[in-house]
């Protein structure tokens, strides 16, 4: 697991002397090559502001990571399961293919059995795996390349497929997002999945879990706001808030100085204000956050603007649980919040040392 890992430092010291010591515990994911590798992989060693590091190989690919093809780390598991072998071969000589699970039954392999098995071992199923790989690669094209060009370097049959996937996805087709726009939207890889960030020059307007429900939505008000000007790219404040991030997850500093656009209500953006008081490894009730800001008996609304948050971590919504101190709904996943609970817990700890 994640938090059962030695510190960063320990890790990229491994990497630099190919200790074999966590085989099959630690990964590195370099954010340079959006690779992700075994730390005794003999290809050269990246600088280590651009290594994050990750405890299971469903982590790297959740985060839009591929395999190295020099070290295999998805080998270990191949190994030991001649089908998990001939697709992962499969994927590799093609990876930018659309799988279905007629191809799967193709090559002479049940859909059922092989959903499991990736399941077990990975931690997804392989067409999962396989949209993973081809999402991140599109997401990442499109930043450097035409419409046209990045929809052929994805993989996708057609641009109206690229354009489907894409406006599932943020909520616009790629051909709307401008180069020069006012807004930017970058990809963020962490632990616990990857994050769309909307900058511009002097602020983040938004931070999300690419699987969250709500992102489309969310982008959609952003480009009605900023009159249709959303592209994909990065600028100075996109930069902070990677940075913060690693920070954040590799238990460096859980303080945040990245300044924030907030859009909405005088009383929505006083709820959020008041979740930037809570402390790291501190938690709220709904009730008492209503306190917090003169409302007491705005219980209900206060949920609502927490829920409307649109700024994860950050504005640490996920520090409000219920009254009777259980986890209560986010729109990142109850797992994700005790995940994050869980790392803020460490930085409370490290403060008090």
């Amino acid at each position: 697991m994640l938090f059962d890992l030695p510190s960063d430092d320990v890790l990229y010291d491994a990497l630099i002397a190919r200790n074999p010591a966590y085989e099959g515990q630690a990964f590195v994911a370099v954010r340079t090559t959006g690779i992700f590798c075994r730390l005794t992989c003999p290809a050269r060693k990246p600088n280590r502001e651009n290594c994050t590091f990750f405890g299971s190989t469903a982590e790297c690919l959740e985060a839009g990571f591929r395999p190295c093809r020099r070290c295999h780390p998805l080998g270990p598991a191949a190994e030991a399961d001649p089908g998990i072998t001939k697709l992962l071969a499969a994927l590799e000589a093609a990876p930018t293919r659309r799988w279905q699970e007629r191809d799967i039954a193709a090559m002479g392999l049940d859909p059922s059995t092989v959903r499991r098995s990736f399941k077990r071992h990975f931690g997804v199923t392989f067409l999962d795996m396989a949209r993973q790989r081809r999402l991140a690669h599109g997401f990442t094209a499109l930043g450097n390349s035409k419409v046209i060009d990045a929809q052929l370097e994805a993989g996708f049959d057609s641009p109206s497929g690229f354009r489907a996937a894409f406006a599932k996805l943020l909520g616009q087709a790629p051909a709307e997002f401008q180069r020069d726009a006012l807004l930017q939207a970058a990809h963020i890889a962490t632990p616990l999945g990857a994050m769309i960030a909307v900058c511009d020059h002097n602020a983040l307007h938004l931070l999300e879990f690419a699987d969250r429900k709500a992102l489309p939505a969310e982008l959609r008000r952003l480009r009605k706001m900023a009159k249709g000007q959303i592209g994909i790219g990065e600028t100075a404040i996109t930069t902070q808030v990677r940075a913060e991030l690693d920070a954040y997850f590799t238990g460096t500093s859980g303080i945040f100085k990245t300044a924030l656009a907030l859009h909405g209500t005088p009383f929505t953006k006083n709820v959020w204000r008041a979740l930037q008081t809570i402390k790291p490894g501190e938690t709220r009730g709904y009730a008492a956050l209503a306190k917090a800001i003169g409302s007491p008996q705005a219980v209900r609304a206060v949920a609502r603007a927490n829920g409307a948050n649109q700024i994860a971590i950050m504005i640490p919504c996920h520090r409000v649980i219920g009254s009777n101190g259980a986890l209560t709904g986010y729109g990142g996943g109850l797992w994700r919040k005790q995940k994050l609970l869980e790392i803020e817990h460490l930085h409370a700890r490290k403060a008090q040392r």
